[in-house]
């Protein structure tokens, strides 16, 4: 099973680790930076071995990587990993504004259900069940969720079950929560947030997070 090192540091952008099986062009690895599409984040960009990753998915607690036909990468080669760091930090302080916002709804709303989510480069968002617009509400989560994030607050990751590789954030006196992705270190990284309601369908709700730089 790949150890996922994007946990330890999800800060490093190279990686040096050995190729563990090669089937066709899906190949795994002993260790990875790379994260894979996971809990509605985005897969990151980079390479393996100098090969462009055309894909990564999740299958079951492994990762398994997708490169182009002859990439010639052989079980036991030692190879580099080099991710995208630019769009890696941007997912990272919006996947972490997502999850802001949405312990504020529910927080605020009894009830609410979540039914979607995904986070981009460009943007963050997460898809409601709920009867009414959100959108009176927007500006209130808009400047709690900026007070939080000028408040520069320590996110805790960590371990809530070893076996399962569940892991969570937390941040004292706010919330602890469930969650696989990569975050900062710090709220204050996240950097002023805007939000906006889209209207996705009878009874549906979606707030798109957007990052102001």
């Amino acid at each position: 099973m790949t150890q996922k090192t994007f946990w330890v540091n999800p800060y490093q952008t190279f990686h040096k680790t050995i190729v563990a099986s090669v089937d066709g062009n899906d190949i795994t690895l002993q260790s990875t930076i790379f994260f894979a599409f996971s809990g509605g984040q985005e897969s990151d960009h980079g390479t393996i071995g100098g090969k462009q990753v055309i894909s990564a998915r999740k299958e079951g607690l492994e990762i398994v990587y997708t490169l182009a036909e002859n990439h010639g990468l052989t079980v036991g080669k030692t190879v580099d990993i080099e991710i995208d760091w630019t769009r890696r930090y941007r997912l990272m302080r919006l996947h972490f504004a997502a999850e802001l916002i949405l312990e504020l709804f529910y927080k605020s709303l009894d009830g609410v259900d979540k039914v979607g989510a995904h986070i981009a480069e460009t943007k963050a968002r997460i898809d409601f069940s709920w009867p009414e617009s959100i959108a009176p509400m927007l500006p209130e989560f808009t400047l709690r969720a900026n007070q939080i994030i000028e408040a520069d607050l320590e996110i805790k990751c960590a371990f809530d079950d070893v076996v399962t590789e569940r892991r969570y954030w937390e941040i004292d006196g706010f919330s602890r929560v469930l969650c696989g992705g990569t975050h900062v270190k710090r709220t204050g990284e996240v950097g002023q947030i805007r939000l906006k309601r889209n209207n996705i369908g009878r009874g549906k709700e979606r707030v798109e997070i957007f990052l102001a730089s």
